[in-house]
């Protein structure tokens, strides 16, 4: 990796110095507010961020625990090993890359200070443009849309060993760069790098170990999702479900089952993410944009993307055009 990027992850973190000195483990508090060790994305973006880096914290063990997010690790020098799941082991070597969903339960055992790792936290919302890129027809995108979108309690998992493969390796470093050097229209610039990342990762299937609790044909979740993607601002259940020859509440049922979301949800998250691109790329009027993507209950849609997104639709827009938002 890039010496100046390497410069700003290898340093020995303020939680690292208390370790240094004699405290026992991590320090809970800086990733959850509960009992239960789910690491909150709360704690780890910063408000409207979609996605981070934080340098993996070494020097003692990282207890299990779950997110309510999507990881990614990366192994920027050194090795890591980890226990998914209770007991699959995986060793993280330099150059591989560690993707974990939401329901996976993860413990790391102690890193020295030679083996740097990054995280990157990422909401799987931040995830819509790249699983736009990558595309049904890709091997990949199955997986991509069970491990990280499924709601039923498998922790999934997928080890890359990619150490040798370069175009992989200058995407990864374009995507931390990106992420340390904020700069205008960076989320833009993210999603396309995740993007551009998934299709090479899909080139390289032979390279990726698998965990997944269930395997599953997702051919018709992804007819559901393409047209959700493709027609949002007229989708309708009643429609695909007449395409797909399903009933209505079966067509339902595996939507929820298949995605952790129902159909509205769906709809309205790509409503939203539409909505955040004319916000950050257009100077359309926020009322043009609402109809646009589909919407005619302007109070309805003010509430739902606050609720989304933590502000308003014209504090997005001045955010990103202000290029100060990660």
């Amino acid at each position: 990796m890039n010496g100046e990027l390497m410069a700003l992850l290898e340093p020995v973190t303020p939680e690292e110095q208390k370790i240094l000195n004699g405290a026992k483990e991590i320090e809970k508090e800086l990733y959850t507010s509960g009992k239960a060790f789910i690491v909150d994305s709360k704690k780890m973006l910063g408000k409207g961020k979609l996605i981070d880096i934080r340098p993996h914290t070494r020097f003692t063990p990282f207890p299990a625990h779950t997110h309510n997010y999507v990881e990614i690790m990366y192994m920027c020098r050194g090795s890591t090993h980890h226990v998914i799941n209770g007991g699959i082991q995986v060793t993280l070597e330099q150059g591989d890359l560690l993707m974990l969903n939401q329901r996976s339960s993860h413990e790391i055992l102690p890193a020295s200070r030679s083996d740097i790792g990054v995280n990157f936290i990422i909401l799987p919302e931040f995830l819509d443009g790249a699983l736009r890129m990558l595309g049904p027809e890709t091997m990949l995108y199955g997986f991509f849309i069970s491990a990280l979108y499924r709601d039923d309690g498998s922790g999934g998992f997928l080890h890359f060993k990619v150490a040798d493969v370069l175009p992989v390796q200058n995407l990864v470093e374009n995507l931390v760069w990106s992420i340390v050097h904020r700069q205008p229209h960076d989320q833009q610039i993210n999603q396309t790098t995740v993007g551009l990342l998934f299709l090479q990762l899909a080139n390289y299937a032979d390279k990726v170990e698998q965990g997944y609790a269930q395997q599953q044909d997702n051919h018709m979740m992804a007819r559901v999702l393409e047209y959700v993607e493709t027609q949002y601002q007229t989708a309708r259940l009643s429609e695909i479900a007449s395409t797909l020859h399903q009933p209505l509440s079966t067509l339902s049922k595996m939507i929820k089952n298949g995605s952790g979301h129902t159909f509205k949800e769906l709809l309205q998250r790509v409503r939203l993410d539409r909505a955040g691109a004319y916000l950050r790329d257009t100077n359309l009027p926020v009322t043009n944009i609402i109809y646009a993507v589909g919407y005619d209950n302007t109070s309805y849609f003010h509430r739902i993307f606050k609720e989304a997104y933590g502000m308003s639709p014209k504090e997005y827009r001045r955010r990103f055009q202000n290029g100060i938002k990660g």
